[in-house]
């Protein structure tokens, strides 16, 4: 018999199908982005560009993409007025990418529009503080992130 308890068996059981709960929740996302015309990917490119402006690799990069995907998901943005290309003063043959105004606009809509649809399943739990430790999770995730991120900075 094993000395671990219910709970921590329990938890094992949780921890393996984090991976699908990921996913689940990624769909929720494009759910609710699609009010605003988004795709993921381009969420997640104006979510970037929203931190500063990049470079097409700085961005792949950043996406964990090659740059020709990102080249494409940043034509839509473009044909859409939703970012715009400029080229960098000290390398001509550099472009970088910034949002526009209407850009902005549209990420705080997506922003909105995501945040409402997990605050409704979210808010299907029982408990407002399980509610709050849902949203909490997401919040340590994105320290997790840039934490990886910083990580693999110094590594390179």
């Amino acid at each position: 018999m094993s000395s671990r308890t219910a709970g921590e068996r329990a938890r094992d059981r949780e921890r393996k199908t984090v991976g699908r709960t990921a996913a689940w929740l990624a769909k929720q996302v494009e759910i609710g982005l699609g009010s605003v015309d988004l795709s993921l990917p381009q969420y997640r490119v104006l979510g970037l560009l929203d931190e500063s402006s990049a470079f097409s690799s700085a961005l792949a990069e950043r996406l964990a993409v090659r740059p020709p995907s990102v080249t494409a998901i940043v034509d839509g943005l473009v044909a859409r007025g939703l970012v715009e290309r400029r080229p960098v003063e000290s390398d001509r043959r550099r472009v970088d990418h910034a949002l526009t105004e209407n850009g902005l606009s549209v990420l705080k809509s997506a922003d909105a529009a995501v945040g409402a649809r997990l605050g409704d399943i979210a808010g299907c739990l029982d408990d407002p503080a399980a509610t709050e430790r849902a949203f909490d999770g997401l919040f340590v995730w994105r320290q997790a992130f840039r934490a990886h991120r910083t990580a693999r900075r110094t590594v390179q």
